[in-house]
């Protein structure tokens, strides 16, 4: 037993630095909250970011008091980066759980909803809350775009285990770096996002959004996260008669489909390299599967309610921004993909889009689009053996490369995995709600990809039972840690 606490100490010891700067990254909010402040607050509102930044920083202070200097092998970095998504939303969840005075459920799963740049919502009336809330929601989904640990190791630098922490929270499957040295990745990373960040916000502030709007909108855009301070999201600029609304639209676009790529294609681009938009097999499926679900949605609405020279640019852009938006699992919205403007087969293409998701190296969720050209490939081997041989070598090549046997044996678990959380999570929701088979797929769909959008509505979401929350909570960590470390962390053996 004792050998087992030595063992552990230093994950625990890590885990109170993750708490610490996660609870310095937590004065923006308040500082935000303090600016907001008009005097008439309850005093738990007012403590609502006050508190658990508190907490946050001596949870830290007590866990990392007597630091060691032992590295984290791999198997404990995994179950750090679980731990510490676990306890981090926790602690996030405290200021929405104090100033809207929602159950701690709720607020619970909207923080890891947001973190994990999910995006479904326990939150109504949007455009009536604090606005520093409504920042939180935001600020939380941009951390949580290129990760919790990624945003610790930028600031806080911890040599022998930065490599494991890295790699326990990135996608379990290799891809190349925008540059040597872990440091300078991270460096690079941050700053292009950064970047990126200003430029869609400042794009957005031109065509006539409001700076917090502008603010909010750039962030969860780029991080595919898709919250919004409205409740008709992306349409609320439509309705409410922006005169730019078709503009910010298209930058909205832009902007969810820059998070859909992996990083490593952004540095190249800033490098001045343009043939990274198509030289590389999982941009050029990318670009493929979203020029043909486009293409299929409107094809399927033209079919069923025609088209003509009037609505024929609604008809593309509308197409496009909801497919962008479900393949990049953003999740904003320009009309509600369960109203009949989507007819059955549009809903299915949907349904597709939640599973493929996002690059590798991107911050989009799903399975990625590396994996399943991946797998398309090795079902090409299979069919290749039986025509020539089962002796015959027939390796799997990506980019001139050769995919590891050890690799696809990785990609093949990780599907089967993902395929069987989906399969319980629909049947949890069958079995405790009254939704159809195709919403009940929809929710875990939506959870363990981190979409966001599925076919149960919005304002349901409240009303799931309690049983139903936790599965989506498990799902949408899962989905974000790519399920080995959560599953490492709810192994009995792991703590023996």
């Amino acid at each position: 037993m004792r050998n087992r606490l030595q063992y552990l100490r230093p994950v625990f010891e890590h885990l109170g630095v993750v708490s610490w700067v996660f609870g310095l990254s937590m004065i923006a909010p308040l500082t935000f909250q303090l600016f907001e402040w008009r005097g008439g607050e309850e005093p738990l509102q007012l403590l609502g970011f006050g508190l658990p930044v508190i907490g946050a920083i001596a949870l830290g202070m007590l866990l990392r008091r007597n630091m060691s200097a032992e590295p984290l092998d791999g198997r404990r970095a995994m179950m750090l980066t679980a731990l510490a998504w676990v306890v981090v939303s926790g602690i996030g969840a405290i200021p929405i759980w104090l100033v809207l005075k929602v159950s701690f459920l709720d607020a619970y799963f909207e923080t890891v909803s947001g973190l994990t740049t999910t995006g479904i919502t326990m939150l109504q009336g949007l455009d009536e809350l604090p606005r520093s809330v409504l920042f939180w929601r935001a600020f939380i989904q941009w951390l949580g775009g290129l990760g919790i640990l990624a945003f610790f190791l930028a600031i806080v630098f911890l040599g022998g285990s930065a490599h494991a922490l890295f790699s326990a929270e990135s996608h379990k499957i290799s891809s190349k770096r925008p540059a040597p040295g872990l440091f300078h990745t991270l460096r690079i990373l941050w700053a292009v996002y950064a970047g990126y960040t200003a430029i869609i916000a400042l794009a957005l502030v031109l065509e006539g959004m409001g700076p917090f709007d502008a603010v909010t909108h750039a962030m969860t855009a780029l991080s595919t996260g898709g919250y919004s301070p409205h409740d008709a999201s992306i349409a609320y600029y439509a309705e409410a008669g922006f005169r730019h609304a078709t503009l910010i639209e298209y930058t909205v676009i832009v902007g969810m489909l820059l998070g859909g790529i992996n990083f490593v294609v952004h540095s190249r681009l800033i490098a001045g390299r343009l043939t990274a938009l198509w030289d590389t097999y999982e941009v050029r499926l990318f670009w493929g599967i979203l020029g043909t679900a486009t293409g299929l949605v409107v094809l399927d609405h033209a079919l069923r309610f025609g088209i003509t020279a009037g609505n024929a640019h609604e008809l593309v852009r509308t197409s496009l921004f909801q497919t962008s938006s479900i393949l990049t699992t953003t999740g904003f919205a320009t009309r509600d993909i369960g109203t009949s403007y989507f007819p059955q087969a549009s809903r299915l293409v949907f349904l597709g889009l939640m599973l493929v998701g996002g690059c590798v190296g991107s911050t989009g969720g799903g399975v990625k689009v590396l994996r399943l050209g991946i797998l398309w490939k090795m079902v090409g081997r299979q069919l290749r053996r039986l025509i020539y041989g089962a002796d015959t070598v027939q390796p799997i090549v990506v980019d001139r490369e050769v995919v590891r046997e050890e690799e696809l044996r990785r990609v093949g678990a990780l599907f089967f995995a993902w395929a069987g959380l989906l399969g319980l999570g629909a049947l949890v929701t069958a079995l405790l709600t009254d939704h159809g088979a195709l919403a009940s797929a929809s929710g875990m769909f939506s959870a363990l990809g981190n979409i966001g959008p599925c076919y149960i509505a919005p304002a349901d979401m409240t009303t799931l039972p309690a049983a139903v929350k936790l599965t989506y909570i498990v799902g949408m960590l899962a989905g974000r840690l790519e399920i080995l470390p959560l599953l490492l962390i709810a192994n009995p053996r792991t703590w023996r």
